[in-house]
């Protein structure tokens, strides 16, 4: 499994160069290698970067199934063949009235946990940009209960897998990747299936929804998703982790379709959608409204990144006539050429590595014929410095560019502003009430926060 592992070690620099921050949590439910086959049922919002993911993080060797018209093409077919994915032909994919014989496919997955290894499955059957989970397919729990049924003396372990990006489409956005507590298939399930098959396996792809919903967000639509992120950015203490960030959007969402009804709630979401609207209409986001303008410390931030800007410039500036092209391009052609809005980022990151390994392959081979196997040497290793100090010195400019814009739309919308943030200070305490008020007395808050000079505690 060399192969795997230096195609693993690659992709953990990938995703981590895509995504500015790749957090990973409850990796303490993956059971380490050696002890016993692991099947990871995941959400599936983001097309190949989804896998990829799992690949990167679980640290399990980990085989997934994948539509066989990802086979199609000879660049994806060795990457796919490297990580060990099984071809599945789905019916959408080769119409009604074909024939689908999926069974060799089932025997590979099922040789694989058969010999203690991991399989990865996204039980939507398909990537999509929906608000909310889809409905699941049956298939994990059946592959589940199949190699149970050749191989009892193996405890199968089901873990559920939350992959949430805070930006999915955008380069060096955040995504956190979450491991919910493993579903053990042993000799009681495997009695309830000998029983009843179809119910063993509708009650095993229930369990698995629970799950996976225990770890994502879910909302009727986006624009009520995007409402209840507001109302969770007003809540919330500032700087808190990204797990946690999540968790309380979870949460919100959760407790929405339970109250949504009450008429306060429904006053409650209008104001905010409103306050949404507005904020959107002077070109400000809610972070940037909720921090004051001192300008000693709009000095000091602009200093401190112009600082970091001159520091990086002289390794970046060779980098840029080579790297600026090509994200300018990653994301034009990612945003274009995308066949659905779910695989927009992996648009962006297959294309992205196609024209970094053209632009890479090129210029060492020119610095190796016109210099030797020493300029050759000094390209590999000067090329990915340089391309990291790109986008720091890129990254750093925008939040300067960003800074200034703000403190202009301040200025000249300083009434509206002002408004806004008196908006903002109401919204945030009837939220606080209305969150005291319809939080289920079982949900275990988070936070402690205070409220008219009481301790009162967040969700």
């Amino acid at each position: 499994m060399w192969a795997y592992r230096l195609m693993r070690w690659f992709l953990r620099q990938v995703v981590r160069t895509f995504y500015r921050q790749v957090v990973a949590v409850g990796l303490e439910n993956i059971p380490p290698e050696g002890s016993g086959p692991v099947l990871f049922a995941g959400n599936h919002p983001n097309s190949l970067i989804d896998p990829l993911l799992i690949v990167a993080t679980s640290g399990r060797i980990v085989c997934f199934a994948a539509k066989d018209t990802l086979f199609r093409s000879r660049l994806l077919r060795v990457f796919l063949r490297a990580l060990g994915a099984v071809p599945i032909r789905r019916r959408m994919d080769h119409g009604e009235g074909s024939h689908i014989d999926n069974s060799e496919a089932f025997d590979a997955l099922f040789g694989v946990l058969a010999g203690g290894r991991c399989i990865g499955i996204f039980p939507e059957g398909i990537s999509h940009d929906q608000a909310q989970l889809a409905r699941l397919k049956t298939g994990a729990a059946r592959i589940a209960y199949g190699v149970m049924a050749q191989r009892p003396d193996l405890p199968l372990r089901v873990v559920p897998c939350g992959l949430t990006y805070i930006h999915r489409r955008h380069f060096r956005s955040r995504v956190l990747v979450q491991y919910g507590p493993p579903i053990v298939i042993g000799a009681e399930e495997l009695g309830r299936y000998a029983a009843d098959e179809r119910k063993a396996v509708r009650d095993l792809t229930a369990d698995i929804d629970a799950g996976l919903r225990a770890l994502t967000i879910n909302a009727s639509d986006w624009d009520t998703l995007r409402v209840l992120d507001a109302v969770r950015r007003m809540y919330q203490p500032p700087k808190i982790p990204l797990r946690d960030r999540v968790e309380l959007a979870r949460r919100f969402s959760l407790v929405y379709e339970q109250v949504k009804d009450e008429p306060d709630v429904v006053r409650l979401f209008e104001r905010v959608r409103d306050y949404n609207r507005r904020l959107r209409d002077v070109g400000l986001t809610d972070a940037q409204l909720r921090r004051p303008l001192r300008p000693a410390a709009v000095a000091g931030k602009i200093a401190w990144q112009l600082w970091w800007v001159l520091v990086l410039l002289p390794l970046a500036a060779p980098g840029v006539v080579v790297h600026a092209p090509i994200g300018m391009l990653m994301v034009w052609a990612g945003q274009r050429w995308a066949p659905r809005k779910d695989v927009v980022g992996t648009s962006k990151l297959v294309i992205g590595l196609l024209l970094v390994a053209i632009a890479y392959a090129g210029l060492c081979a020119a610095a190796a014929i016109a210099y030797g196997p020493h300029a050759l040497a000094l390209a590999l290793v000067l090329l990915p410095l340089s391309a990291y100090a790109t986008i720091r010195v890129l990254e750093r400019a925008a939040s300067v560019r960003r800074l200034l814009m703000r403190v202009l739309r301040t200025l000249v919308l300083g009434r509206e502003v002002a408004a806004l943030r008196a908006l903002r200070a109401e919204l945030e305490g009837e939220i606080v009430t209305a969150v005291e008020r319809f939080r289920p007395r079982d949900m275990q808050p988070l936070y402690p926060r205070p409220r008219s000079g009481e301790a009162a505690e967040l969700p």
